[in-house]
């Protein structure tokens, strides 16, 4: 029989595969190559070990501010996951801090984009397009930052490394709260981060996400086996694209507060030589000149979306068409003293409503002027004015807005049809999915890296960085699986029994809970050994190599 002293137990879990991933990025070597250490002064840990550590603190689903790292680190197996002779202790806050403000120095958007670029160009992960979105992290605090100093790195192909704090239009509806701005860019299948920005809290759309992608096409051009990429966003980058785009490559959506583009999009169906291209789409692809520029307009109806907005249209209608026949109700209960005081309320009654128009006219009513019953032959001589009618629907307009239903416009500047065919305008637009997705991941509750909790902006910047060297591990760790499962004509089973080839990576990190590193000690010797590992998770853990197996001492 063994005592408790000679039996102890590590968590291990799904680490070892984020680990694997790290390795097989060769995150650690990439990142001391750019921060180096001095070992002579004392430093046990590298800057890619503690990027490394934080990495894996980040996908381990929990919330631990970096005073709190070495706990989360100490029940856990740190020589199989960073190295040997690692302990928890080494992972302080001290050292984790020491490593943000190095990131910082060196400059967050540089430091990731000479990462993010190595690893795409070798693992093959790099597409033809690059998806840029924003999104918003608040933070708590006051942060006064005068004594904030500008950041050391004065290139110009990359933005400024340390954001303002403060308030500014919040996507995650907390105006309460200061927040800063993530500028993102992915790009392939993979959904590989290959561009990252981080802006003050009131940066604007419309300026920062084709600013970011002229950043980003200078760097291509300063490196070598880079492809020319399609500069991809949402409406907010299409006229300062046609302003100041210079030679970028983009394809963006048309605002629809532009007259050419709302006039166009309530045109009749039958204007259109529609062609379908699948899952209830159509689209139109007509040569325009707006602005000054020469693009492509891609009219892009959906079947689905007209059906779910003509519903939302329609409810509207009703729901105004009760505002609107009260309103008209007590407007023609009223008495005006003159006929202009009367079409001025009826003009003001037109403005509160979109789908309805009165139908009304303005008529003299005499009365006389003393109360109660007139004299015989006495006439009616004072004169005020009343509003008369019904209210009817505004076809014209409802016509108007049902045609413009489930239709949008996208605009790109490359007119070479082999590089860009017109039947892959739409689906190389929705890639944007995959930003998005993105930035769900970042903010998911699960991961609880919204919460910013640290006091210096420049800490804020760099562990932005650091969580997007979190997304590019996971989105790097799915397609992989992905891959290897569609070689090998196998499965995993997902939440609700059944089978798939596309799991999610946190789906299949979940599958790992239980795993543990088993330690027994007897006098001077020791055994490990990798407890509750199902043959399914063998096979995953296979998937993932060497140094998968290694950590999760699986053979085969």
């Amino acid at each position: 029989m063994f005592t408790d002293e000679q039996i102890s137990g590590k968590v291990l879990d799904h680490l070892g595969l984020v680990a694997a991933t790290i390795d097989r990025l060769d995150l650690v070597k990439r990142i001391d190559q750019f921060l180096p250490v001095s070992q002579e002064k004392g430093a046990k840990v590298t800057m890619g070990q503690r990027v490394a550590a934080m990495i894996l603190n980040g996908l381990g689903f929990m919330d631990s501010r970096l005073y709190m790292f070495p706990e989360f680190m100490e029940n856990k197996p740190v020589e199989r996951l960073l190295g040997e002779g690692l302990t928890a202790d080494d992972l302080n806050d001290d050292a984790l801090g020491r490593c943000l403000d190095a990131i910082h120095a060196y400059g967050t958007t540089a430091l990731f984009s000479s990462l993010a670029f190595a690893i795409g160009a070798e693992q093959n992960l790099l597409g033809r397009s690059a998806h840029f979105d924003t999104t918003t992290l608040s933070v708590y605090g006051d942060y006064d930052q005068q004594e904030e100093e500008p950041s050391p790195d004065t290139s110009e192909l990359t933005a400024p490394t340390t954001p303002q704090m403060t308030y500014g239009y919040s996507k995650d509806h907390r105006p309460d709260l200061k927040q800063v701005v993530l500028n993102l860019a992915t790009t392939g299948a993979s959904g590989f981060p290959i561009w990252f920005e981080n802006h003050s809290g009131n940066a604007s759309d419309k300026k920062i996400l084709r600013e970011a992608a002229e950043r980003m096409q200078q760097l291509c051009r300063a490196l070598k086996d880079t492809p020319t990429f399609l500069y991809v966003a949402d409406s907010a980058m299409y006229e300062s694209c046609l302003r100041d785009g210079g030679d970028l490559l983009w394809l963006s959506r048309v605002p629809e507060r532009i007259k050419v583009a709302k006039d166009l999009l309530q045109q009749d169906d039958g204007n259109f030589c529609w062609t379908s291209v699948g899952k209830g789409y159509r689209i139109c692809v007509i040569e325009n000149q707006y602005a000054g520029h020469h693009q492509r307009w891609c009219i892009v109806s959906s079947e689905q979306a007209y059906y779910r907005e003509v519903k939302t249209l329609e409810t509207a209608i009703a729901k105004e068409a009760v505002k609107a026949e009260k309103g008209l109700w007590h407007l023609c209960c009223q008495t005006f003293g003159c006929e202009k005081d009367a079409s001025k309320a009826l003009a003001d009654f037109k403005k509160s409503f979109k789908y309805h128009v009165p139908c009304v006219q303005i008529v003299p009513i005499k009365k006389h002027a003393k109360k109660g019953r007139p004299k015989k032959g006495d006439a009616p001589q004072t004169v005020c004015y009343q509003i008369q009618g019904e209210l009817l629907k505004d076809t014209s307009t409802i016509e108007k807005m049902r045609r413009q239903k489930g239709r949008f416009i996208l605009a790109t500047n490359q007119l070479d049809r082999e590089q860009l065919p017109d039947e892959q305008l739409l689906s190389e637009y929705k890639e944007q999915s995959k930003t998005e997705s993105g930035f769900k991941f970042i903010k998911d509750n699960t991961f609880e890296v919204s919460n910013i909790f640290l006091k210096k902006p420049s800490r804020i910047a760099a562990l932005m960085m650091v969580m997007t060297l979190c997304l590019m591990v996971y989105s790097v760790a799915q397609h992989h699986l992905r891959q290897c499962l569609e070689k090998h004509n196998e499965t995993i089973p997902n939440p609700s029994k059944k089978t798939t080839q596309k799991p999610t990576i946190k789906r299949v990190f979940k599958l790992f809970h239980g795993v543990q590193v088993l330690t027994i000690s007897v006098h001077d010797h020791y055994q490990q050994l990798v407890i509750n590992l199902s043959d399914l998770l063998k096979k995953i853990v296979c998937y993932f190599g060497p140094t998968a197996m290694t950590i999760y001492s699986v053979s085969g």
